[in-house]
């Protein structure tokens, strides 16, 4: 196993295990704001840090640069979009006590992110893995049929929203923080625009009168940030393929957390096409292990 892939495998299981954890702590803790206050809240302090980490690091030289590149900052308009619509559905999922059906949504996005490797940018895709597609893509049918009655449209937007992001994102060539910091400022006028809206009618939590709330919304910006470069720094070491993989991580705790702390339904079905979900996680790492 060479280094580069060592480092992009530990950098993208810190991010996954952030994500699928710490990160649902934190946002459920301050979800009784409303989910559209958080989602400004996470778009405008995730900027903040940015800008504040990008002169720590002196990189403005670097940031100003890649300005003049238009392909790049059309891409980075793009992904910016989909991590913004990834954004407000998952504290959507959390306000409303859907963490079961959102981390659902990030089991179906590994797979998707396997297949948009192999397609455009021709990742290797032997008979282990295509085994582990087949075993969860059964699982997905098995959990699409068991709700054929109500679409899991939290869980599909989640799973294509940031399965196409990782697939636009590996595709830009940039530093990982200059790419998150152009992607957040793309987002921030409209997320200073809706806190104004939200801070004139009077729904704003945030208040020099609440200093403590008012700090725990302020971690919004690295509850973000450090999760997100990690796992993108992992993308451009290893490939969509393994890092999609490894990101299952993030969907069984946010499962484990869902359904033994916050006490959301779960049923037989949901459990048998999560052991189906893993069993190819398994086959499809030890696949990773062998060839690296």
């Amino acid at each position: 196993m060479n280094s580069n892939f060592k480092k992009g495998l530990t950098l993208t299981s810190l991010g996954s295990f952030w994500w699928g954890f710490i990160g649902v702590i934190y946002f459920e803790l301050v979800s009784f704001i409303g989910h559209a206050e958080l989602v400004v809240h996470r778009c405008l302090w995730t900027a903040v840090m940015l800008i504040i980490t990008t002169s720590f690091l002196s990189k403005w030289k670097i940031f100003f640069k890649e300005l003049n590149n238009k392909t790049k900052l059309i891409g980075l308009f793009i992904s910016g979009s989909l991590i913004f619509i990834n954004w407000s559905i998952w504290i959507y999922a959390v306000a409303t006590e859907r963490i079961i059906d959102a981390s659902f949504g990030y089991f179906i996005m590994p797979i998707i992110s396997v297949l948009l490797g192999y397609i455009f940018f021709k990742e290797d895709l032997n008979k282990k893995r295509t085994f582990s597609i087949i075993l969860v893509l059964i699982s997905i049918v098995i959990l699409i049929i068991y709700n054929l009655k109500s679409l899991p449209w939290v869980g599909l937007i989640v799973a294509f929203s940031w399965a196409f992001y990782n697939l636009v994102r590996k595709k830009i060539e940039i530093d990982t923080d200059i790419g998150l910091l152009i992607e957040s400022l793309f987002i921030f006028p409209f997320a200073l625009f809706a806190f104004y809206i939200i801070s004139k009618n009077g729904f704003n939590d945030f208040s020099f009168e609440k200093p403590a709330l008012s700090l725990l919304l302020l971690l919004a910006g690295p509850m973000t940030v450090i999760p997100l470069f990690l796992y993108v720094r992992g993308v451009e070491l290893i490939g969509l393929g393994p890092t999609g993989m490894i990101f299952y991580i993030t969907p069984t705790l946010q499962f484990i957390l869902g359904y033994f702390y916050y006490d959301e339904d779960f049923s037989l079905v949901k459990f048998v096409s999560f052991i189906i979900i893993w069993i190819a996680v398994i086959i499809y790492m030890n696949d990773l292990y062998e060839k690296n």
